[in-house]
């Protein structure tokens, strides 16, 4: 998994695997999931991260065992 935000064009992008994108779907305005051909979710891109987020460049990671 991996967590980048772009600063520059204010996007939060969340990717949990790699594949090639089948479908994309908004599904709250500005936050977008892509799936792959099967029905698994690729990536949550977040337009205009700064706007929902007070740091969106700071990410906190947690493992529960």
């Amino acid at each position: 998994m991996k967590v980048t935000y772009n600063q520059e064009v204010d996007v939060l992008l969340i990717q949990i695997s790699e594949g090639e994108v089948a479908e994309s779907e908004e599904s709250k305005p500005g936050v977008i999931i892509d799936y792959d051909d099967h029905g698994n979710i690729i990536r949550i891109e977040i337009l205009n991260a700064s706007k929902h987020s007070d740091s969106p460049f700071k990410v906190d990671y947690e493992l529960i065992a």
